[in-house]
């Protein structure tokens, strides 16, 4: 008896690794060389590729498809219907294989919104939030809060969710933060 639940019409393939306490549901799809961390949801219709990564806690609405090259760490949410992609150039006349895919990081707690389209090469730092919608063609800094075609920063957001104001104190939790290089650092 297994300590994940996949329901009755999802396909899991040969050598996957399926942590406990995870929920996959209607019509997903797992490939080959997946590995899923403990206690993550994934909602109908979601496709997770040959050999790629999903941490612990991780939760994944509706319509989703993380392709190969695609790693997102722990406690990542990916809205209905978000998009990833895994070629800068395909053709299908043209295939490159797996060797020519640009890696993709989703860092610790970064939320993507529905629809948000993810590009290739490119890092979404920890604890971000990318607006549904938002296309994302650049590194993303710690905490940012990006928004539109192309997304830009248009500000930042807490740990828990929260948008900060100038002063970097969140007003729903109280955690502090300092701007730095790589976007922001909680301070105590």
């Amino acid at each position: 008896m297994s300590n994940y639940y996949v329901h009755e019409s999802s396909y899991v393939d040969d050598d996957v690794e399926i942590g406990e306490g995870t929920k996959i549901w209607h019509f997903s799809h797992i490939q080959k060389g997946a590995r899923i961390g403990k206690n993550c949801s994934l909602g109908q219709n979601v496709n997770i590729s040959n050999n790629v990564r999903i941490g612990n806690g991780c939760k994944l609405q509706n319509n989703v498809s993380v392709y190969e090259g695609v790693e997102l760490e722990d406690y990542v949410f990916c809205g209905p219907s978000c998009v990833f992609t895994n070629d800068l150039n395909p053709r299908a006349k043209f295939p490159k294989g797996n060797l020519a895919y640009k890696k993709t990081l989703i860092k610790k707690g970064a939320s993507i919104g529905a629809n948000a389209t993810i590009i290739c090469g490119n890092i979404i730092g920890k604890w971000s939030l990318i607006g549904a919608g938002a296309v994302i063609n650049t590194n993303v800094p710690d905490h940012a809060l990006m928004v539109g075609i192309p997304a830009v920063r248009k500000g930042w957001v807490c740990k828990c969710g929260t948008k900060l104001e100038s002063d970097l104190i969140c007003d729903e939790c109280g955690k502090k933060y300092k701007e730095e290089i790589q976007g922001l650092r909680e301070i105590e």
